[in-house]
């Protein structure tokens, strides 16, 4: 149990990250760089969208902040000319796909992942070769030529109420996340093929790591993304999407909560939520876990992607075509009524 010096002292600087890792931008070069930044918006008729993940200084000037179910929403019913988007590669693609005609930048072209990288699609064609029964459910963190191949897309947000619209009469094949797919299989109770992929920030956490964090916050809730392993799952008072988590920290009656998330959600979190402190779960490894895809981008990247509108994601009109499929029929589904949904 900590002292109450301890916890003043976090109050007066909540956890973002660990110092070692990375130093907050110096204000005057992040006032330089979003007024720059805000003046190109304006000039593009653009739109900036940031993941939670995303280093806190681009969160800070981004248009909308949230996790892959309400960037895809924001996505499909901007007006703007531009897309900017901060995450990863995937999610940008995922943007091109709903608005082919518009422009869609991101500020690192090499900022992958790893669920997308465990899933190639020949390999998950010759799987659905096998079974000419499968109805497969993608994870949004995968390629656009995986989403061509899918029925339907899936975020960690969204999962369990697709899965539960799933047709009866299918086998389900579930990519590439093997985590976030047990997790979906245990609230639903329906049986589904799992392929064998995981994030590698999420399999970080252990049990023990877990165990060690509760014993010294007993007082503390843990909340935990899907994507972590069984193991932490069963530990933790929450388990849920990353927009799910604002939701449960605001309503929470404790001031203080621990995340089991990449460290960049504690940013946004601590902005809505004030006065609660926000430790990170650490892992066997370090005091917290962070993308390093997702802290690819930088805000100096941000603003150069905006001046010379590069790099821009292209893809082929018939891709394009078909693997907007699936991401629509994971909107329309979202849309639908609770009591409507399976």
């Amino acid at each position: 149990m900590h002292d109450a010096a301890e916890t003043q002292a976090r109050a007066a600087r909540p956890i973002r990250f660990d110092d070692s890792v990375r130093q907050p931008m110096p204000p005057e070069r992040f006032d330089s760089l979003s007024q720059e930044i805000l003046a190109l918006k304006r000039k593009l008729n653009a739109v900036i969208l940031a993941h939670n993940y995303q280093v806190p200084e681009i969160q800070d000037v981004a248009d909308f902040v949230g996790d892959s179910l309400g960037l895809a929403q924001q996505a499909a019913k901007t007006e703007a000319s531009v897309i900017v988007f901060c995450g990863v590669h995937f999610m940008a693609e995922t943007a091109k796909i709903l608005n082919p005609k518009k422009t869609v930048i991101l500020p690192d072209r090499d900022a992958g992942c790893s669920l997308e990288e465990s899933c190639p699609a020949a390999k998950l064609k010759a799987l659905q070769d096998t079974n000419p029964n499968f109805w497969t459910i993608a994870y949004i963190n995968c390629s656009a030529e995986v989403k061509a191949l899918a029925d339907v897309i899936v975020t960690s947000g969204n999962a369990v109420k697709i899965v539960n619209a799933a047709p009866k009469d299918r086998d389900l094949l579930f990519v590439p996340d093997e985590n976030l797919g047990a997790w979906v299989m245990e609230q639903t109770k329906r049986p589904m093929t799992l392929w064998k992929g995981n994030c590698y920030v999420h399999v970080e956490w252990t049990h023990a790591a877990l165990t060690r964090i509760r014993q010294k916050y007993p007082n503390a809730p843990i909340v935990a993304h899907p994507e972590c392993p069984k193991a932490v799952r069963m530990l933790a008072d929450e388990v849920c999407s990353t927009e799910k988590m604002v939701a449960y920290c605001r309503q929470s009656p404790a001031r203080e909560i621990v995340i089991a998330t990449e460290a960049g959600m504690l940013h946004r979190l601590e902005k809505e939520c004030p006065g609660k402190i926000f430790i990170p779960a650490p892992t066997d490894k370090c005091a917290c876990n962070e993308c390093r895809f997702m802290k690819m981008n930088t805000l100096e990247k941000l603003h150069d992607c905006m001046l010379n509108l590069s790099p821009q994601v292209e893809l082929p009109a018939a891709l394009l075509e078909r693997a907007r499929l699936p991401i629509e029929r994971m909107l329309e589904i979202s849309a639908r009524p609770v009591d409507n949904a399976g």
